[in-house]
Order: C-alpha cells, then structure tokens, then sequence
C-alpha cells in the first residue's frame, strides 16, 4: 500500500547540498525539483507521491526543492552534480554524486525504486 502522506525533507539552501552528499554516503538521496507553474512537474509530483511506498523506500532520503523560490539552489544542484537543470527533474545521489537523473513524464517512481536499490 502507497503513504500518501510522503515526508519531504525541503531543500531551501546551497548549503544543505554538502548535508546531502554526507548523507548519500550512507544511503541514498532524492532530490526532487519542482515548478509551481509547471503543469507537467505537478502531475509528475502528484504521481510520485501517490505511488511511494515507505516501506519500499526506507533507503531513500527524498528531498522536494521549489525551484521558483530556490532557483540558485536549483542552478548549484545543476552545477555540483554536473546535470542539466530541468523541470520537473529527479536525481538520486550516491557518494556525493548523481547516478541516476530523469525529468518530465520520465519520472516513474518504480524506475526510481529500482535505480536507488541497483546501486548500493
């Protein structure tokens, strides 16, 4: 069964993206890039949030960035994990480094699932 009720962590500072790289040494971490003015990035939201499980997705740090309001943190993420910025976009960090990005209706959260649990 699906938690609706997802727990995002916010990521609202350049700074917090060192917090993420030290913590995807030992698990790994999700970011989610979000456009309020997107209606693409809200379905893929709304999808992702209906279908996450947290049983499933224990491993998995999910952190949610409003790019509007964040967008040098958007820029940073773009910059320090050496991807293109998009919207909608989802990235999972190992390491300290992305190995896994998709943006728009690629966003699927059992390609997610499986990507997180490949790795490790």
């Amino acid at each position: 069964m699906s938690n609706k009720n997802m727990k995002w962590f916010e990521l609202r500072s350049e700074d917090q993206l060192d917090q993420i790289k030290e913590e995807s040494k030992s698990m790994h971490v999700l970011i989610f890039k979000h456009s309020k003015r997107c209606a693409a990035s809200r379905v893929t939201l709304d999808r992702l949030e209906r279908n996450w499980n947290v049983e499933e997705t224990s491993h998995l740090k999910p952190y949610f960035l409003d790019l509007n309001s964040f967008r040098e943190t958007s820029e940073s993420i773009a910059s320090q994990f050496e991807v293109e910025h998009e919207s909608p976009q989802v990235l999972i960090i190992e390491n300290g480094q992305s190995i896994y990005d998709r943006s728009h209706f690629d966003i699927h959260y059992k390609l997610i699932l499986e990507a997180s649990k490949s790795q490790k």
